[in-house]
C-alpha cells in the first residue's frame, strides 16, 4: 500500500488505543526504523511520516523512538532533525553506522554533539544504548554511556 494509505490506516487504529492509553498515563512508541538495510518494507522510515502520524492521532501519549543509526540510514540530517521534531520523540537509541557496532570514532555519527543536541531540546528522558559490541560488551558499553554522558 501507499504510504498514505498506512499512515491513515495506522492514525485510525491508534487513536483507537489512545483513551485507554491517555487513562493510565501510558506513552505509547512507534520506532522509526531503515528499510534500507535492516527492515524491508517498514513503512515508518522516516521522521516526516512518522511526525505526521503523530500529528494525526494528535495525542500527548503518542510520540517516537528516535533510533539515530536507522535514521542516518535513512536521511542523515540528525541534529536538525531532533532540534525540529524534538517534541514528538520520546524515546532515543544509539548505534554505530555502518554496522549498528560500537559508538567510536570508527563510525559516521559523533555521538557527543548528537547527545548535546538532545539535551539542548530539555529532553529528561532515557537514551537506550542498541548497538552490536565486536569486543567485550561491557567495556563497550562503558565507553558509550561516557561518549553520551554531556
Amino acid at each position: 500500500m501507499s504510504d498514505e494509505v498506512g499512515l491513515a490506516n495506522c492514525a485510525v487504529g491508534l487513536k483507537r488505543l489512545m483513551p485507554s492509553a491517555e487513562k493510565h498515563g501510558i506513552t505509547m512508541i512507534m520506532e522509526l526504523l531503515n528499510s534500507k538495510v535492516n527492515h524491508k518494507d517498514y513503512m515508518c522510515d522516516h521522521s516526516a511520516w512518522g511526525v505526521e502520524l503523530c500529528k494525526k492521532v494528535g495525542s500527548e501519549n503518542f510520540k517516537l523512538l528516535y533510533d539515530i543509526y536507522h535514521m542516518q540510514i535513512m536521511e542523515g540530517d540528525i541534529i536538525r532533525t531532533i532540534q525540529e521534531n524534538h517534541k514528538y520523540f520520546g524515546h532515543y537509541h544509539t548505534g554505530g553506522n555502518p554496522g549498528r557496532n560500537e559508538i567510536d570514532e570508527t563510525q559516521e555519527l559523533y555521538y557527543p554533539a548528537i547527545m548535546k543536541a538532545i539535551v539542548a531540546t530539555g529532553f529528561k528522558g532515557y537514551v537506550a544504548q542498541e548497538f552490536i559490541p565486536k569486543r567485550d560488551p561491557l567495556t563497550s558499553l562503558k565507553e558509550a554511556v561516557l561518549v553520551c554522558d554531556v
